[in-house]
């Protein structure tokens, strides 16, 4: 039985996208981000092991929101429109990271803004959970939560300001 993940027909991802856990984590935030219209759904699909689940648990930018289950074509479906008549910028300001073998978790706190240089309109916080397998990092499952009154990011997720 081959141990290979990649499947025949399946998106090759950039090496440079999957080359180490910053590299991934860069590629998945530039994916989604940028001016209204079509996102690179190729490149995006390439950073995900099959079966991975995006898993969003709270209100969100583009809908109420609550807790979904969702395979990276349903997320993809479920954000398009969205991402096609918005401006979305989504950027990491701070990361905490614990590295097992070829395992990682990242928690990943991100600023949303429809304008790059805008005000942020959405915080929250990114679970990453990544492997090592076939000779490049594979994003598993991204589990996350928006801030708000009542779930405020804890100050050891946000970055130091002096």
């Amino acid at each position: 039985m081959n141990d290979s993940i990649e499947k025949k027909g399946a998106a090759k991802p950039r090496p440079e996208d999957v080359s180490s856990p910053n590299a991934i984590i860069k590629a998945m935030y530039e994916t989604i981000s940028g001016p209204a219209g079509p996102r690179n759904w190729y490149r995006e699909r390439s950073l995900y092991l099959e079966g991975a689940r995006l898993i969003p648990i709270g209100k969100r930018v583009h809908k109420k929101g609550g807790l979904e289950i969702m395979s990276i074509e349903e997320w993809i479906e479920d954000a398009k429109e969205y991402l096609e008549t918005n401006d979305f910028y989504e950027t990491e300001i701070m990361r905490k990271t614990q590295e097992y073998g070829s395992i990682v978790q990242a928690f990943s706190t991100y600023e949303t803004r429809n304008d790059p240089e805008g005000a942020p309109i959405a915080r929250g916080i990114n679970s990453i959970q990544l492997l090592k397998k076939d000779g490049r990092w594979w994003i598993v499952n991204v589990m996350w939560d928006n801030e708000s009154r009542d779930n405020p990011i804890p100050e050891e997720f946000l970055p130091y300001l002096w």
